[in-house]
């Protein structure tokens, strides 16, 4: 009798939760009980629901398969991402058709998360943001398990389409109201604090982003966090430096330091050389040390050259010109954004990039290039 109503109680749980494995491995075990019991109609009854189960179960394991091995791919080099792209759309219908059979949280879930990654892979941050705000009202209503929505996910997947989609002030505010999902304690915790601290750089609150850096700083839990993780922070602080320099009490380090500190990632499409050639270029520029500046832009070029290819990268190229151009008037500030203007306009209209394509602009490149004139003109005096 005990094991029964445990089994029941288990039962009952797996299916509020829509936990289709173990509803499949509780029922099995009450058809076992109730056959050696000799209780014929509980056992059919137990069968029915244990039908249904491996049915559902079914779906979801294929759906589970499809999700996975598209995901990996996702996961992969770029090269990988964009040949999975136009294979994207019939994945996505082959989860849509399993998800209306099945018609559980496990094929929703599949099917959320792939649409949140494609729609990343092509750049489409509108889409993104309604897809997010579409699944809170959905959990809100009542209409997902709320058991199993993770609204952690579904925060911090808002915040990444608001930035890229050039709406830092709602992301900001959604940023600032979804860090309460997040333990301190958590690497998840840092990397939401990373795209909050985006959002204040794109949003042009400096000193709102020095203040972040600091709760990050302070937080005991960074000594857990893995070298490259740390690597990214010293690179924010780099920029955040050169927009707000930092008081005595808060930065051990003078700021022109962090850009020759910063070591090099990987040199794949996707990673962050760009961001560190710049912020050592700004620095030196904001030095007035014009040769180590022009050795950062050689180092530019030959990195555009080798990687920054196709209309994904248009951004960062035409970021590049525009310093070039600032090298070839010897540094004038005026000059340079007189022979920039139309460059600086195309760069303007020109979308950001999905996200398995793109360079990262830790701050806009349209909102460095006036930084970066409005520190030579102060030098100038």
């Amino acid at each position: 009798m005990l094991s029964q109503r445990l089994l029941r109680r288990c039962l009952t749980e797996a299916q509020a939760g829509e936990f289709t494995a173990y509803a499949v491995q509780s029922a099995r075990q009450l058809c076992t009980i109730y056959a050696h019991l000799n209780k014929p109609v509980a056992y059919h009854r137990m069968d029915r629901q244990l039908q249904q189960c491996l049915h559902v179960q079914q779906l979801e394991d294929e759906a589970e398969r499809l999700y996975t091995s598209t995901s990996l791919a996702m996961a992969g080099p770029v090269k990988a991402r964009r040949a999975l792209l136009p294979q994207m759309p019939e994945h996505l219908q082959q989860l849509e058709a399993l998800h209306r059979r099945a018609n559980t949280f496990n094929t929703f879930s599949f099917l959320y998360r792939l649409r949140i990654g494609y729609e990343e892979l092509l750049g489409n941050f509108a889409e993104l943001i309604r897809l997010t705000g579409a699944a809170a009202r959905q959990m809100s209503q009542g209409k997902l398990n709320a058991r199993r929505f993770d609204l952690r996910y579904n925060t911090f997947m808002s915040i990444v389409a608001y930035l890229r989609g050039r709406q830092p002030e709602k992301g900001l505010r959604r940023a600032q109201a979804g860090i309460q999902y997040f333990a301190s304690t958590s690497s998840n915790w840092f990397l939401f604090q990373e795209y909050h601290l985006l959002l204040a750089l794109h949003g042009k609150k400096y000193h709102y982003a020095q203040q972040l850096l600091l709760a990050v700083a302070q937080n005991p839990a960074i000594a857990k966090l893995r070298p490259a993780a740390l690597e990214h922070w010293d690179l924010y602080r780099g920029y955040v430096d050169f927009v707000a320099p930092p008081r005595a009490a808060m930065v051990p380090q003078s700021p022109a330091r962090w850009a020759l500190l910063l070591p090099e990632h990987s040199r794949d499409k996707s990673g962050q050389n760009v961001a560190i050639l710049i912020i050592q270029l700004l620095h030196y520029l904001s030095q007035q040390n014009f040769d180590e500046a022009l050795v950062r832009l050689e180092r530019l070029r030959k990195y555009q050259q080798r990687h920054l290819l196709g209309d994904q990268a248009k951004r960062s190229r035409l970021f590049l010109r525009l310093l070039r151009g600032l090298a070839d008037t010897g540094f004038d500030p005026a000059k340079a954004r007189k022979r920039g203007q139309t460059t600086l306009a195309t760069l303007t209209s020109t979308p950001l990039p999905g996200n398995a394509f793109a360079e990262v602009e830790i701050i806009p490149y349209e909102h460095l290039w006036e930084l970066v004139l409005q520190q030579l003109h102060a030098a100038k005096g």
